[in-house]
């Protein structure tokens, strides 16, 4: 195993004692499981991921199975943030179908039995890279990566949602407006300071919008390190972290997958400047093409997409800041995530103006 391989279901490096901030009552826990997972005989050990800056996720294991549970956090929320109700919903659904999640067992939404709405789910073994120039692999074994992640989000978005049980899972038509709105009002309600590349974009966007494509299922934050892979090859054993999905235009998924192209090098999950070649990393041509061969879709204006998308990262950790000051951010990593809020909206403003601001 490579430094570039870490254990599955985490962003970061392992597991830690559970936060004293999201400790559980593991007594009714326990009594929860043997009713509602079938198959689930104790006793139970308890451990939290490191990652999981926005839904606490905890490793649950027994001398049997091992299993991960997602739980609404604490405190005063967002509105429409933390819905593990909706992750359950969409894993389900994709799950019934053959595509890569992690197997879900059972969603509580009794907040008397650890204090919070929950799930619980298969943990899956498997590598998750988190640097994206994959050191320790060879430029073929990269290569074949960066392709079953395209091909899986392919897969995804050829998924007719009426005809897998998810017709109500978002709303129809008007999806960028929608967020555009969405992450403005979540940006707003987190701010605290002003920053103006942020002021530019949320007056530039409502007015510049994409043609509509279909309506289909949208991850949210589709990139390499929420895909655990086989031990062994490039195949996609699950996809993670479904707490932004909904239905939308596959563009926005699609484009911020390609965004790591024009983040640079000289950061860990940047490839602009890199040596794609020599590194076996498909360039953004062939993602697309690659792309567009499964499923008929490709990008129109990528600026306009690049620009969208980084300022929706900006508002997610306009979020998280705003949760370190409030006290409920979840990760040691909070801090840092709030901290980009200037620079990501600068980069979104410096797409914008290629996008004709």
């Amino acid at each position: 195993m490579t430094d570039a391989t870490i254990d599955a279901q985490t962003a970061f490096s392992g597991t830690r004692e559970v936060d004293p901030r999201y400790r559980l009552d593991e007594e009714a826990l326990d009594a929860w499981m043997a009713v509602h997972v079938a198959g689930y005989v104790g006793p139970l050990t308890m451990r939290q991921f490191k990652g999981g800056q926005s839904n606490p996720t905890y490793e649950l294991t027994t001398p049997g199975a091992a299993y991960v549970l997602r739980r609404k956090p604490p405190g005063v929320l967002l509105p429409s943030a933390h819905a593990v109700d909706r992750e359950f919903q969409v894993i389900s659904a994709l799950a019934a179908q053959g595509f890569p999640v992690a197997r879900p067992h059972a969603l509580c939404m009794d907040e008397t039995v650890i204090g919070s709405i929950f799930y619980v789910m298969d943990k899956v073994e498997g590598r998750i890279f988190w640097d994206l120039k994959l050191p320790g692999l060879t430029p073929t074994e990269r290569r074949a990566v960066y392709e079953a992640q395209t091909d899986a989000l392919a897969r995804l978005h050829a998924f007719d949602p009426d005809a897998i049980g998810l017709t109500d899972y978002g709303k129809a038509g008007n999806y960028f407006a929608r967020q555009v709105g969405r992450w403005t009002k979540q940006y707003r309600a987190s701010e605290i300071e002003p920053i103006p590349s942020m002021d530019r974009l949320i007056a530039f966007l409502p007015d510049s919008l994409p043609p509509e494509g279909p309506s289909r299922i949208v991850h949210g934050d589709f990139r390499l390190d929420n895909l655990i892979l086989a031990p062994d090859a490039a195949e996609v054993r699950a996809v993670l972290d479904w707490e932004l999905s909904t239905l939308g235009d596959p563009m926005a998924d699609f484009s911020y997958l390609l965004i790591a192209w024009a983040i640079p090098a000289s950061l860990r999950n940047g490839l602009a400047g890199a040596d794609l070649e020599a590194l076996g990393i498909p360039s953004v041509e062939e993602t697309v093409e690659r792309y567009a061969a499964a499923t008929g879709m490709r990008p129109a204006n990528l600026d306009w997409l690049y620009a969208y998308n980084l300022f929706r990262l900006a508002a997610i950790c306009q979020g998280i800041a705003g949760r370190v000051r409030d006290g409920t951010a979840a990760s040691a990593h909070a801090r840092t995530m709030a901290a980009q809020v200037g620079p990501l909206s600068d980069a979104a403003w410096g797409f914008a103006k290629k996008a004709g601001a």
